[in-house]
């Protein structure tokens, strides 16, 4: 591999075994005056996940306002004349990379976190999750769920997340006060659901809330939805036409179970796919979770209409839906993601750092070769290509001068950091969500010295202890 050393004039590229490489603005010439930045951080080993995966030893990170303005090596070389900073941060030794982004999650149900663990995905839905939802769960339930997710996203590295739930509009505001950004669908399903109770206040309530969050720098408002097995095909048509009316998103559950498989096999003559491409909803503004269950045709379809698709091993696994062929997805050309899915049943947990060490290995041994989806490959669908999922990777997903400053500062100090042979390999294999000291999303601090700056933790954690009681109390 190759990296970039500083000389006295600027910058000359050599080989190196080592795994550290840069572009560090080589070609710019340095400042002639001093510089003025809100954030500057410095020191790290910075993997930028950019279109050359570049790493950057002793790298530097320049924000104004949201956004990253410059990253290079060796800041007081790059700046001789000097940088002026509002704020500075020391990260030397320590590692940095861009915020993660789960794809896929329902982040309220962190209050029914293990209410019902080993069974079937149709039984855990209709026999324990959507009787406890309709007793349970109001806009109250919501804005706590969402602020204690909230803080475990932030602590374990998350700084985008796509959301499907109900009363999303008190999601929308919660993840807004968090600092985080959200892809948050309001979910359209064919039975009374605890906010909307028919088609008529669903498409309100959503028309409502995407007008509200129109153009917010944070929160992107979607429409969800449900899946094909919960939506007539009349819903999945109304709800695909309201959100291209206003250019919103489309989140879908999409080939999440055997059964819901065969059952389109037998009802609609074709795969779930297939059928959602006949029906008009498939194009690049649709984020389909899971995409397990999709053949060769699936796939071509899927990479074709540009599909965001997020892939879910540990609720996969838990519930034991299946292996997405995630190899053969990318291969194919479509845009895979990684995501959590729901903290309760189908992942007891939000950690993107769990997921990522899942996802490679759950390949591996599904291929039964130790090549399948490696370090890097599980990095990049956290990173980058769960920003392409999402068509946003012009925003985030990589830390590149005109995007935004999302990104996390690991600590390289406890035992299971060291030492450090590949970077991707330790990123995904060896270090944990504990390991993540700082988290930063547009240039604001959310984490700070292993602290949540922008979440209530012990209220969130006294409330979530409250409605356990009550959950278990309404299933008596």
């Amino acid at each position: 591999m190759k990296f970039w050393r500083a000389c006295r004039n600027g910058m000359f590229l050599v080989s190196s075994s080592m795994f550290f490489c840069s572009f560090a603005n080589a070609q710019q010439a340095p400042a002639k005056e001093a510089v003025s930045f809100d954030l500057l951080v410095t020191g790290a080993t910075i993997v930028s996940m950019d279109a050359d995966r570049h790493v950057i030893e002793n790298g530097f990170l320049a924000v104004r306002g949201d956004q990253i303005v410059d990253i290079g090596q060796d800041a007081a070389l790059h700046y001789p004349k000097g940088i002026v900073a509002k704020a500075r941060m020391d990260a030397s030794g320590k590692l940095i990379i861009p915020g993660l982004i789960n794809g896929h999650t329902h982040v309220p149900m962190t209050l029914m976190r293990g209410l019902k663990d080993d069974v079937v995905l149709d039984d855990w839905l209709h026999k324990f999750i959507f009787p406890a939802e309709a007793r349970n769960v109001t806009e109250d339930f919501v804005r706590w769920g969402s602020r204690l997710g909230l803080a475990e996203m932030i602590r374990s590295g998350t700084t985008t997340f796509a959301d499907m739930y109900y009363f999303e509009d008190a999601v929308a505001e919660e993840t807004k006060a968090a600092g985080i950004r959200g892809v948050l669908g309001e979910t359209w399903i064919d039975f009374p659901a605890p906010d909307n109770k028919n088609e008529a206040e669903m498409a309100a309530y959503t028309e409502n809330f995407i007008q509200k969050w129109h153009g917010d720098p944070l929160i992107r408002a979607a429409v969800a939805p449900h899946s094909i097995y919960t939506c007539s095909e009349k819903t999945l048509r109304d709800a695909a036409a309201l959100a291209r009316r206003y250019h919103a998103p489309i989140l879908i559950h999409v080939a999440e179970m055997r059964k819901e498989f065969v059952d389109s096999l037998e009802k609609n003559g074709t795969t779930p796919v297939q059928y959602l491409e006949r029906i008009e909803v498939l194009g690049p503004d649709v984020l389909a979770a899971h995409c397990i269950w999709t053949d060769n045709t699936d796939m071509k379809i899927l990479a074709e209409r540009q599909v965001g698709c997020v892939h879910n091993p540990s609720s996969n696994m838990m519930l034991a839906s299946g292996v997405a062929p995630v190899v053969d997805q990318r291969a194919a050309g479509m845009r895979v993601g990684l995501g959590t899915d729901g903290p309760a049943g189908s992942n007891n947990d939000l950690n993107m750092m769990e997921e990522m060490d899942l996802a490679a290995k759950l390949q591996k041994t599904y291929r039964v070769d130790p090549r399948a989806l490696g370090a890097k490959g599980a990095l990049e669908m956290a990173t980058i290509e769960g920003a392409r999922a999402l068509h946003m990777e012009s925003e985030i997903g990589s830390l590149e001068a005109g995007k935004k400053a999302d990104f996390v500062v690991l600590s390289l100090n406890a035992p299971n950091a060291v030492p450090m042979y590949d970077v991707y390999s330790q990123i995904v294999y060896a270090l944990k969500g504990s390991d993540i000291e700082t988290v930063v999303v547009g240039g604001k601090t959310l984490l700070k010295d292993g602290r949540v700056l922008t979440v209530d933790e012990p209220q969130a954690v006294a409330k979530a202890r409250e409605y356990g009681k009550k959950v278990a109390a309404s299933l008596k």
